[in-house]
């Protein structure tokens, strides 16, 4: 909605500031509402945090560090608060939030803080080269500047603390746009950056919608990290094009689960319940799609079927909810479309596949849904879905189900279940994703020595580990010639001698025989020469 605000633009005239909403999505309940920042709120937030960058670059990394260590202490102590607001404003169970949020960035907070100034020390670079051995050469690290985060809802609290740690420890500022639909959270985010005593400008936080993140893409930042749609991405590098601003994008999957002729069927069947099922199936690396070999899949879908329609749904806050409520209606509204247009094409649902009567609740709920007989014609198994459905194709052998996890936009990540460990592996390689599990699926998002991103339409770039340190930094090549008095061979001075001096230079170099290196040598010193 917009409302009149006495904000004035350049002109003079009032603005219209739109307004942004926190929702409870398990009753429908709007909690509070917040006034989206303006353009010109949102250019002085990144001049604010320009100017602290000048302060906090010249800090030590075990300085940052420092900071990242207390701010791990606040958080842990107040732990159960935020998770009990990220299940109020993003409805999923408490214990996803504390596992899949709070228990995450602590591990961010630790890892970081450890090693960050390993990872970010100068690098010693060995040149292998003869002509160059008078030379010391390293490469080291330096922040960009201002780095701008536009962060998504399914995970509000996750994705952006993992992206903005290792972008403070490297020495950056941050200014973060949380999403319009988790503004409380976002919010909490700031609480908690204070609480820690953060320098003064080093985060900001600006609320807002799509016309926020557009200014912050526009604003004199040096780098932007963005989750979310495919849609957005793309309107998010054009116009970084426009000035050659770096950008990183995580833009989701399609992710797909082999089940192999020989795999433990409880053990897989469990994965895939809880991999498609886990927040309501709004996780960029939910299994979106399972693959499994014809002489077991009866069993695994009766498995399946048989513990999706066990799992509870409701209110996050209630100890016995196993599955929550999606984000708004519109997104229920796109699992309705996939869903209903998979059975026109044939397709079976064998549980769920409805909007669950759940007395004296009116939010955005979809029931834990199995559906069988798809096939790649269906947008069910080529777009990304977003929800809790689980659709499930039977195929000859393990080669066919490679093909068509495959043959997928997108390649984020995928799973491998097998007992033989090795063939497992063997399979995972063959594989176009940024990370492949085998006999488990998502966990690897909390390990904080794993990069996240991948290939395809799944976007540019990595987060976490070391990978998504660097990310954050500039890397610069430092070298230093050790035998400053000395004019090199290569320097002006040409004629008939600096040409047959290059020449045996080559030949010394790179001489298929000793023959031929020897003479290359003799050539050299023959035609070495005082340069200018």
């Amino acid at each position: 909605m917009q409302v009149a605000n006495p904000a004035q633009t350049a002109g003079g005239k009032a603005a219209l500031r739109q307004k942004i909403q926190s929702m409870n999505p398990a009753t429908g309940e709007v909690l509070a509402e917040f006034e989206a920042a303006t353009d010109t709120e949102v250019e002085a937030a990144v001049s604010r945090a320009a100017r602290a960058q000048a302060g906090w670059r010249r800090m030590s990394v075990a300085e940052r560090a420092s900071h990242l260590f207390r701010l791990k202490e606040v958080l842990y102590g107040r732990r159960d608060e935020i998770a009990s607001l990220i299940t109020l404003e993003a409805g999923k169970p408490v214990v996803e939030a504390l596992l899949t949020e709070i228990m995450v960035v602590l591990d961010a907070l630790d890892y970081f803080g450890r090693r960050a100034a390993k990872f970010l020390s100068p690098q010693p670079v060995p040149h292998h080269n003869l002509a160059m051995k008078l030379k010391r050469g390293r490469l080291e690290f330096e922040p960009y500047g201002v780095i701008g985060i536009i962060s998504p809802a399914n995970y509000p609290f996750a994705i952006p603390f993992n992206e903005m740690i290792p972008a403070l420890v490297a020495g950056n500022t941050v200014v973060l746009k949380p999403s319009e639909f988790t503004p409380q959270v976002g919010l909490a985010i700031r609480e908690l950056l204070d609480a820690a005593k953060l320098p003064s400008g080093v985060v900001q936080v600006i609320l807002g919608d799509g016309l926020t993140g557009r200014a912050l893409t526009a604003a004199p930042i040096h780098k932007l990290i963005f989750t979310g749609s495919v849609a957005t991405g793309k309107r998010i590098q054009a116009a970084a094009a426009d000035r050659l601003l770096p950008t990183v994008l995580e833009l989701g999957g399609k992710d797909a689960m082999i089940v192999c002729a020989d795999a433990n069927l409880e053990t897989a069947s469990s994965g895939a319940v809880w991999g498609a099922f886990t927040n309501a199936g709004q996780t960029c690396v939910s299994v979106e799609r399972a693959y499994v070999v014809r002489g077991v899949a009866e069993k695994f879908i009766d498995l399946c079927v048989s513990k999706a329609k066990q799992l509870r749904i409701g209110r996050g806050d209630d100890p016995s909810t196993d599955v929550g409520p999606l984000i708004r209606g519109r997104q229920v509204s796109i699992v309705e479309e996939q869903v209903s247009e998979a059975v026109a094409q044939g397709a079976e649902v064998l549980c769920g596949g409805r909007r669950p009567p759940l007395p004296g609740l009116n939010g955005f709920f979809y029931e834990p849904t199995v559906v069988t007989r798809v096939n790649h014609q269906m947008r069910l198994m080529r777009e990304e879905t977003f929800g809790p459905v689980l659709p499930i194709m039977v195929v000859e052998d393990e080669s066919e189900a490679v093909a068509l996890a495959n043959d997928s936009a997108y390649g984020l990540s995928a799973s491998i279940w097998t007992r033989d460990l090795k063939r497992g592996e063997r399979l995972a390689r063959q594989i176009e994703a940024g990370a492949v599990m085998v006999n488990d699926c998502i966990s690897y998002y909390g390990i904080s020595e794993a990069p996240h991103g991948g290939p395809k339409m799944s976007g540019i770039g990595r987060t976490h580990s070391r990978l998504g340190l660097m990310e954050m930094v500039q890397v610069k090549y430092l070298d230093t010639d050790l035998a400053a008095g000395i004019p090199k061979p290569w320097w002006y001075g040409y004629g008939f001698k600096a040409q047959h001096f290059a020449q045996g230079f080559v030949e010394f170099l790179f001489g298929q025989a000793p023959t031929g290196r020897a003479r290359g040598l003799v050539t050299m010193l023959a035609n070495f020469g005082k340069k200018l």
